[in-house]
C-alpha cells in the first residue's frame, strides 16, 4: 500500500479539486494537504526501503513480467521524497496569491497531475509505463505553461511541447525495437535476459535512441535549447516545479535504463554520455554568464548543472555515481528555491532584468539573507550543500581516473561562483536605478524560500549520512541483481 500512495494521493486530489467549489482558499487548502500527504507517503516509503532494500507491488496480482509493476529502491524512494518536498513548497506558495484566471482554468488539479506523473515515473518497473508517465507529465506541464495565454508563454509552450514530443517519438521507437526483440518491457525481466543476448549492433542502436530521448528530457547538450526558452516564462511556482523535477526525470531514466540494460553493452554510448555531460556543464555555465535576466541565468545554470548529475553514470564506479546522486538531491532543492527567489524579485521590482535590479540587500536585508543560502550553495561555497555535492563529484571523477572530465568539473564550479557572484552583485548589492514597486514581499511568498533554505542547510549538516545513502543507492544500481530478484521473485511467487 505504501508503494502506491505517492501516485494515488495526487490522483485523488486532482479529481477532488475538479468537483469542489471553485473558492481560492478551499482549492489551495486541498492542494497543499494532498502534497503534504504525498510527502508523508514518500517519507514512509523511504523508511521502509531502508529496512527492506526493495519494495515491489504487482498490481492486481498479475505476475511479473506480465502485469504492471511498481518498484522502489533507495534512489527512487529518495526522489519520491523530493517530489513531495517540491509539491508542498508549490502548494504553500499559492497562498501568497495565484492569478485568478489560472486558478479558474485548473491550476491546482494540473499541479497534482504533474506530481502524480513524476512520482509514477520514479516508481514504475516497466518501460512502457515510463513512457506513459512521461506523457502524463508532458500534458500537464504544457497546459500549465500555456495557462493565461500571453504570447511569450504560448511561444515557449510550443517550443517545449514540440521538442518533448520528438523525444517521446524517439523513446517509443526504441521501445518498439526492444519489445520486438525481447518480447518484454519489464525492466527487471529485460535486465535478466538482455545482456546475455549479445546483439552489439542492436545494443548500440537502442542505447543511442534512449540516450537521445532521455537526454532531450534531461536538457543535455546539444538538445537543451528548449529549456532556457521555456522555463523562465511561467510564474515562479510553475518554473520552480519544472526546474526542480522535470529534468531530473530524464536523468533518472538515463541512470535506470543504462544501469539495467546496457551495463555490459557497447562502450560508445557511455563514452558519448560522459563527454555530453562535460559539454553540458561548460555550455550551460558560459550561457549563464552571457545572460542579463535573473531567470534566464537560472535556466542556463540549470542546464549546466545537469552535467553534474549524469557524469557519474558513464564512469561506472560507486563513488562517482554516488556523487552524482547526491548532487541530484542538492540541485532539486537549490534550483527550486532560486526560482521562488525570482518570484520574490518580480513582486518587488516587477522585473528580473539585472539592469533594473539592485539595492535589495539594503532595502530588504531579511529577504537577501534568505536568497544568499541557495545562491551561495549553488556556487559551491563551503560548507554549504553545493560544496559537498561538487566535492563528491570531483572525488568520484578523479577516483575513476577521468582527469579531463574532473578538470572540467572544477572549471565549471569556478564559473558557477562567478555566475552567482554576479547575480548577487547585480540583484542585491549594487545601487538600484529605480525605487521598489512593492515596499515588501508578501510574507507567504517567503515561506517556501525559507523552508527550502532550511532544508539546504540541513543537507549541509547531514552530508555524511546523505552520502552514505546515495552510496548505497549507487551500489544497488551498479549491482542490479537484487533489483531483478526482488521483482521477478515477487512476480513468480504471486503467479504460482
Amino acid at each position: 500500500m505504501t508503494l502506491v500512495l505517492p501516485i494515488v494521493i495526487p490522483l485523488l486530489a486532482a479529481a477532488l479539486l475538479l468537483v469542489v467549489p471553485a473558492r481560492a482558499v478551499l482549492q489551495r487548502s486541498v492542494a497543499l494537504t494532498a502534497s503534504a500527504g504525498q510527502l508523508i507517503a514518500g517519507l514512509a516509503l523511504f523508511r521502509q526501503v531502508q529496512v527492506d532494500g526493495y519494495l515491489v507491488l504487482q498490481v492486481s496480482d498479475w505476475a511479473a513480467p506480465f502485469g504492471i509493476t511498481l518498484v522502489a529502491d533507495v534512489l527512487s524512494s529518495i526522489l519520491v521524497v523530493a517530489v513531495g518536498i517540491v509539491g508542498v513548497a508549490v502548494g504553500a506558495s499559492s497562498f501568497a496569491g495565484v492569478d485568478p484566471r489560472r486558478e479558474a482554468y485548473g491550476y491546482h488539479p494540473l499541479i497534482q497531475v504533474l506530481l502524480m506523473g513524476v512520482a509514477g515515473a520514479f516508481l514504475t518497473g516497466d518501460l512502457f509505463n515510463l513512457y506513459v508517465w512521461f506523457e502524463v507529465m508532458l500534458m500537464a506541464s504544457f497546459v500549465l505553461m500555456a495557462l493565461h495565454r500571453t504570447s511569450e508563454q504560448i511561444a515557449a509552450a510550443f517550443k517545449y511541447v514540440t521538442i518533448n514530443l520528438l523525444a517521446s517519438a524517439v523513446f517509443l521507437t526504441g521501445l518498439g525495437l526492444l519489445y520486438g526483440s525481447a518480447g518484454t518491457l519489464n525492466m527487471a525481466d529485460l535486465a535478466a535476459i538482455w545482456p546475455a543476448r549479445n546483439e552489439p549492433v542492436l545494443d548500440l542502436v537502442l542505447a543511442t535512441l534512449f540516450l537521445t530521448a532521455f537526454g532531450i528530457k534531461a536538457g543535455l547538450f546539444p538538445l537543451f535549447f528548449w529549456l532556457p526558452a521555456s522555463y523562465p516564462t511561467p510564474p515562479a511556482p510553475i518554473g520552480a516545479l519544472f526546474a526542480g523535477l522535470l529534468t531530473k526525470v530524464g536523468v533518472y531514466a538515463l541512470i535506470r535504463v543504462f544501469s539495467l540494460l546496457f551495463r555490459e553493452g557497447p562502450p560508445l554510448p557511455l563514452q558519448l554520455l560522459l563527454w555530453l555531460s562535460v559539454a553540458t556543464m561548460i555550455v550551460g555555465l558560459v550561457g549563464a554568464l552571457a545572460q542579463r535576466d535573473f531567470r534566464r541565468v537560472l535556466a542556463f545554470n540549470l542546464v549546466g548543472h545537469i552535467g553534474f548529475t549524469t557524469i557519474g553514470l558513464p564512469l561506472g564506479t560507486t563513488a562517482a555515481l554516488a556523487g552524482s546522486l547526491l548532487y541530484i538531491v542538492h540541485h532539486i532543492l537549490v534550483i527550486t528555491c532560486l526560482f521562488f527567489v525570482a518570484g520574490v524579485l518580480l513582486q518587488l521590482r516587477r522585473t528580473t532584468d539585472l539592469g533594473r535590479l539592485g539595492s535589495l540587500y539594503r532595502d530588504h536585508p531579511g529577504t537577501a539573507v534568505l536568497a544568499m543560502i541557495p545562491l551561495f550553495s549553488l556556487a559551491g561555497v563551503p560548507p554549504l550543500s553545493g560544496f559537498v555535492g561538487k566535492l563528491a563529484v570531483v572525488q568520484g571523477t578523479f577516483g575513476a581516473g577521468a582527469y579531463g572530465p574532473g578538470a572540467a568539473v572544477l572549471v565549471v564550479s569556478l564559473l558557477t561562483i562567478v555566475s552567482m557572484a554576479r547575480l548577487w552583485d547585480e540583484a542585491f548589492w549594487k545601487p538600484a536605478d529605480a525605487p521598489p514597486v512593492s515596499p515588501r514581499p508578501a510574507p507567504l511568498l517567503l515561506v517556501p524560500v525559507a523552508a527550502l533554505g532550511a532544508l539546504i542547510l540541513g543537507m549541509t549538516v547531514a552530508a555524511g549520512p546523505l552520502f552514505e545513502t546515495t552510496t548505497r543507492a549507487a551500489g544497488q544500481l551498479l549491482d542490479p541483481q537484487g533489483y531483478i530478484e526482488a521483482v521477478l521473485q515477487s512476480g513468480l511467487g504471486r503467479g504460482e
